[in-house]
């Protein structure tokens, strides 16, 4: 299905990451994964079981630095011939307070963490895919940017926030054959997660496999008439 194009999934070293760029690489994609830590991408390999040959490629790269992310895009375009879907991952929670006892610095970490990746991700992608004639943004948002509960409200507004820039890029790009969306997940079924709430009811929350899955389809073909959409993914959760 996606024989001959190019993805770049931030994020992808993580759980949910990691089933992506599985599915991608079934899927015929190149892969390329922007990671954190220098044995990210050995790791990420060892554990989908890939041979070496397989098309997945990455580099360290600080998704907050917007010269290093652009610079790195353009070289993912030029090794490969362009950059047609992007899928951002990348992120991370913090909170667990109340708005008058949680200080600005927090906000502003998951500010930088969740809305700035993001945003420049899309920044340094999007003007590859106009060349390429197209491509698909996939943003991951969190149930709770539409449904925020307590204790929660930094984590919350940078992710709703992840959403209105989704519906910007789609107001954007829809005359430039570029769609974006956005999945709202709730608990994703995962080592980390498990760890954290052992007594939980694991069977309610979703394997990262079955996300996975959606967002092949708003990545596909036929999901071209899709554009600024919301798609809650949280099952049972």
């Amino acid at each position: 299905m996606f024989n001959n194009n190019v993805a770049i999934v931030t994020g992808g070293a993580g759980a949910l990451g990691g089933a992506v760029v599985q599915a991608l690489l079934v899927a015929g994609a190149t892969v390329v994964v922007p990671h954190q830590h220098p044995n990210d991408l050995e790791q990420l390999r060892a554990r989908l079981g890939l041979a070496a040959d397989a098309a997945l490629h990455g580099a360290v790269v600080d998704l907050t630095d917007e010269d290093a992310l652009t610079a790195y895009y353009a070289s993912v375009a030029q090794i490969h011939g362009g950059i047609d879907m992007l899928v951002n991952i990348a992120g991370g929670f913090a909170g667990g307070e109340p708005v008058h006892k949680t200080p600005w610095s927090l906000w502003q970490g998951q500010l930088d963490i969740n809305l700035k990746t993001t945003v420049l991700s899309c920044h340094a992608a999007v003007p590859h895919m106009l060349a390429r004639g197209g491509g698909a943004i996939v943003n991951v948002g969190t149930r709770t940017a539409t449904q925020s509960a307590s204790h929660l409200a930094a984590y919350a507004a940078s992710k709703r926030a992840v959403l209105q820039l989704t519906e910007a890029l789609a107001a954007e790009l829809r005359d430039q054959n570029i769609t974006a969306n956005a999945i709202l997940p709730s608990v994703i079924d995962t080592p980390a997660n498990r760890a954290g709430d052992p007594n939980a009811d694991h069977s309610r929350w979703v394997a990262p496999e079955a996300i996975a899955r959606v967002i092949l389809f708003l990545l596909g073909p036929d999901s071209r008439i899709i554009s600024g959409a919301h798609i809650p993914v949280y099952g049972r959760a």
